[in-house]
């Protein structure tokens, strides 16, 4: 497994990270021992860099992941968490320092540690981002010991590049896959240079990525892919990245034909995304099986010029229209 030193994080962190949305709510059922599997399994393939947030099935994500760390052990494990959409409406007036230390608390008591390794705004209105209170807060946050590093989790490069102007931003959590590409023109470099840690999530896609999906594939009630498609509930470019079903199925048959032999497509979906210098990915796992394969792409090899072309010119003819302008 590659790892990447983030300067910022202050700790080392591995090229995959396990992301642990499924593991609370919105893909569908997974059950609380399949859940100590998956990371387990994650962790045994040698992830060190596990993404949650308290809204995941509220707290049931981090409470899994808490049960983990009290049964491994492990000091070299960094736990990420998010904060902020328990924020009921869900505006800028929300992001107080007051709420800050309920919700960092609540995490702190589902996760059964003292400091939280790394807290993130997850996804706030970007008024809250252009607001150097918000930062100040975070830095209070900070001093008291509840956190030890703190970054944000946005859905645009400028909203990114906004909280980049930050000199002690640890991270920035961001949706960048073969079929959402625009963050490496404007936000990963800048990151990177300033030693700031890019965490690429959405890495396959919610799936299509996977290329296991059809037009006629049916997902769960329960399942965002089902309730989100038009942004009824969150940010559209959550699901899908944004990206129509059909036009991605369409897509994602042309990514598959691509897969170097031997890799499976999420695999290579993953080590596309390696090369481009983020600081780790975070796919989700629904199976220890996936975690595993997923895992296994930290140790792959880069891709050649002619594939990585022939990636560029699918995004170029059937994804940019759809999500470039938009994020």
């Amino acid at each position: 497994m590659q790892t990447n030193m983030v300067p910022r994080l202050c700790r080392e962190v591995s090229v995959i990270g396990q992301g642990c949305w499924q593991l609370g709510a919105d893909w569908g059922d997974v059950e609380d021992d399949t859940a100590q599997q998956i990371l387990h399994a994650a962790a045994d393939a040698g992830v060190t860099f596990f993404d949650t947030a308290d809204v995941y099935g509220d707290g049931r994500s981090e409470r899994a992941v808490g049960r983990f760390l009290a049964e491994r052990g492990d000091a070299s494990i960094v736990v990420a968490t998010k904060m902020g959409r328990r924020a009921d409406p869900h505006v800028a007036g929300a992001y107080t320092l007051d709420n800050f230390r309920r919700w960092t608390d609540r995490s702190r008591e589902n996760l059964g540690v003292d400091t939280l390794d790394l807290v993130q705004l997850h996804c706030p209105p970007s008024s809250v981002l252009a607001d150097p209170k918000t930062y100040d807060d975070l830095r209070t946050l900070q001093a008291e010991g509840r956190v030890a590093q703190w970054g944000v989790s946005v859905e645009t490069c400028d909203e990114a590049l906004t909280a980049l102007r930050e000199p002690d931003l640890a991270s920035i959590q961001i949706i960048l896959n073969i079929f959402r590409r625009k963050p490496l023109e404007h936000v990963v470099t800048a990151a990177r240079e300033a030693g700031v840690g890019i965490i690429a999530r959405v890495p396959l896609a919610s799936g299509l990525l996977s290329g296991r999906y059809h037009e006629h594939t049916k997902f769960g009630e329960g399942d965002h892919r089902s309730y989100n498609r038009q942004g009824q509930a969150f940010d559209v470019g959550e699901t899908f990245s944004g990206v129509p079903y059909d036009v991605g199925v369409r897509a994602a048959r042309e990514v598959a034909a691509l897969t170097p032999e031997g890799w499976t497509t999420a695999q290579f979906a993953l080590a596309w995304i390696a090369q481009a210098g983020v600081a780790t990915i975070i796919p989700g796992a629904s199976t220890p099986a996936q975690a595993r394969a997923n895992a296994a792409a930290g140790a792959l090899g880069g891709l050649d010029d002619e594939t990585l072309a022939a990636l560029a010119k699918i995004y170029n003819d059937q994804i940019r229209e759809h999500v470039h302008a938009r994020w």
